[in-house]
């Protein structure tokens, strides 16, 4: 019995870590411009779109883009991401099933 409280009292604090540490993310990584820690000249925020996190130390050319192609490249991001979820939200689903091993050989 008191096993099963120290599982549940470890699953708590590991929730509430994940959970704090989510939030501190969440909060570093929002629109600093919005804030007004940066600014150009005319106090409009440099950030494009929301979720642009450029600080001017790495250009990739993204700047030199044309507004077509910059739809494109985040549309192209976008779909990434849905399929990288839809392929996690898989493992999970036959992880349950019991036949993980049918997807993922084991070494």
């Amino acid at each position: 019995r008191s096993s099963d409280l120290a599982k549940t009292d470890a699953g708590v604090q590991v929730l509430a870590q994940m959970g704090l540490s989510f939030a501190i993310f969440e909060a570093a990584n929002r629109d600093q411009w919005a804030w007004g820690v940066q600014k150009n000249l005319e106090g409009e925020s440099p950030a494009e779109f929301p979720g642009d996190f450029r600080n001017g130390a790495l250009d990739f050319g993204w700047d030199k883009m044309s507004d077509e192609m910059k739809t494109k490249k985040r549309a192209i991001e976008l779909n990434n991401g849905r399929a990288a979820q839809m392929g996690i939200l898989g493992l999970m689903v036959h992880e349950k099933l019991g036949n993980i091993d049918a997807i993922l050989p084991t070494y």
